[in-house]
């Protein structure tokens, strides 16, 4: 973090810096997340902790409701330029800034209302788990090469395969080439502002070469799809955080959630997860899609859920109407009547009359679809505008050609009145209908094993916390150390660069010199890291 701040207060957007203040992310201590909380809700936001990548939808919804989800890991020392696996580094150093900007924040808690909305595909589903599973693995001290190397394989795989982009994914490109890797301003001198660049100290350099190609930001960035283990060839400008909101509005008018018909309804179908579709009428059906009709002009004629259902009325479920209710399914045709120019939603009391809509009296209708009901009326459910909007019957029949598409054995039968589908989405209508919509991955995390070294270096790390806090530190505390970190951990880097700076700032003169060899030692037995060496060498040196 230091050696990331002295950078990117030349580099990152102008809101960064005031965002760490504002957000309380302090640079000598990891952030607590009692401490976040306390402070992100003076800017209307919160934070909660989970255990790495978490599925897309939830992920969004989260954003939605402007909670900052907050991976509670923190990487190793060996991934301190870049991690593969969300951390506390990346989430609070990265994302959590940026928030206290109005304009931004408002885009955040957008996106997440669009994406939650977003329907994946099992290809979808595959990806997230891959990418978990990599991620772990990697971030994992004791992971066999060859466990790695076939995650990245599948990852690999996954990522050449060539299928149709699903909303998530566009979705997901849009959030990556913006809230993760994002550049704002002109191309020619752009500034950062995504968490993934702002959080590595590696990235945050290579972006702003020429070898990265600067794009204006547009909505091809979600079709433009990324590579999540290598550094990004190139990167999207967008003028400001407002133009952002500009083309997630452009994005969101291509959703299903916006177009609805058999396309939406198709994407729910494919999806095979809880997905709702919502009627003209305003009904609201959210279950798992399995089978649609569709006449002549491509309008869909009858739908069929499998599973538990639940209908709602402006995202309200209806009394009665849930999944204890519909615990095998739902399907109803719909579309307008033959011979009547007037819709079932459309018909007041008198008309309902007219064409023999009766409560308790049989009644026998056809579609102009050919979709015949007989049954048994027994009541009606309106909306709050008195509009008819669900018909149940008893004793009932649904045909289609010679197909029973519903049969009195069934049960009680409810029509769903309306005569096209406008919104379709991923979720429920009624976010209470459903316990759990989504998937818990069997790909858990790898806590890190600990060992007696690994306590003993601990301490060393405490004790030299402690003096510095104190201010209380001797020479003969820091020498010990030294020797210490020597003899029993050769490979750790990080505390002698510590004992340096406490060396300098006392002015014991010998302790300075011993330390220095120490560490360039370590850069010629472990080449490798020898550059974070310089940068602890450069932050020691700015201090004068």
């Amino acid at each position: 973090m230091r050696k990331n701040i002295s950078y990117l207060g030349k580099v990152a957007h102008k809101s960064y810096l005031k965002g760490l203040d504002l957000t309380g992310i302090s640079i000598d201590e990891i952030p607590s997340m009692y401490g976040m909380n306390r402070i992100l809700k003076e800017i209307g936001w919160a934070a909660v902790a989970v255990d790495g990548f978490i599925p897309p939808n939830a992920f969004m919804e989260f954003q939605a409701y402007k909670v900052l989800v907050i991976a509670s890991d923190i990487r190793q020392l060996e991934n301190i330029e870049y991690t593969p696996a969300p951390d506390i580094i990346h989430e609070a150093a990265g994302h959590a800034p940026i928030i206290a900007n109005p304009d931004y924040a408002e885009y955040l808690r957008r996106f997440g209302e669009i994406g939650a909305k977003a329907i994946l595909s099992s290809h979808d589903n595959d990806m997230y788990e891959a990418v978990r599973r990599l991620s772990i693995l990697k971030e994992a001290k004791n992971s066999k090469q060859e466990d790695i190397d076939k995650a990245e394989a599948e990852v690999y795989k996954l990522q050449n395969k060539k299928v149709p982009l699903s909303e998530m994914a566009q979705i997901r490109n849009l959030h990556w080439w913006t809230v993760e890797y994002g550049l704002i301003g002109h191309t020619d001198k752009p500034r950062l502002y995504g968490a993934g660049l702002l959080s590595s100290i590696g990235e945050s350099k290579w972006c702003l070469s020429e070898e990265v190609k600067k794009i204006p930001y547009s909505i091809k960035a979600a079709e433009t799809e990324f590579d999540i283990t290598k550094p990004q060839p190139q990167l999207f400008v967008t003028p400001d955080f407002s133009y952002l909101m500009q083309v997630l509005d452009e994005f969101a008018n291509t959703m299903a959630l916006r177009k609805g018909g058999w396309r939406g309804l198709s994407k729910l179908i494919e999806s095979k997860k809880v997905g709702t579709i919502e009627l003209n009428t305003g009904l609201q059906i959210s279950g798992v899609f399995t089978r649609m009709i569709r006449d002549e002009d491509n309008q869909v004629v009858f739908f069929k859920t499998e599973g538990p259902t639940a209908l709602a009325n402006r995202e309200k479920e209806l009394i009665g109407h849930g999944i204890e209710t519909h615990t095998k399914g739902f399907s109803s045709p719909i579309g307008r009547l033959k011979g009547i120019n007037l819709a079932i939603e459309d018909m007041g009391p008198r008309d309902l009359k007219a064409y023999n809509f009766y409560d308790n009296k049989r009644i026998a209708f056809e579609y102009e679809s050919g979709i015949t009901v007989e049954g048994l009326n027994i009541t009606g459910i309106r909306n709050l505008q008195g509009k008819l909007i669900l018909i149940q019957f008893e004793d009932c029949t649904v045909k289609y050609n010679d197909e029973i598409l519903f049969s009195p054995k069934d049960g009680t039968f409810d029509l769903a009145v309306g005569s096209s589908i406008v919104s379709a989405y991923a979720g429920s209508a009624d976010y209470h209908s459903f316990e759990n919509l989504y998937h818990v991955s069997e790909n858990t995390t790898i806590q890190p094993e600990t060992d007696e070294t690994k306590i003993k270096l601990k301490a060393l790390y405490q004790k030299i916390r402690d003096l510095r806090h104190n201010n209380s530190a001797t020479f003969s505390d820091i020498e010990s150390v030294l020797e210490t970190l020597k003899t029993n951990h050769s490979q750790d880097w990080l505390l002698s660069l510590e004992l340096l700076e406490l060396a300098d700032k006392y002015n014991f003169s010998d302790l300075k010199v011993k330390a220095h060899d120490y560490l360039n030692e370590q850069k010629s037995s472990q080449p490798d890291i020898a550059h974070l060496i310089d940068d602890g060498l450069e932050i020691i040196n700015e201090m004068h």
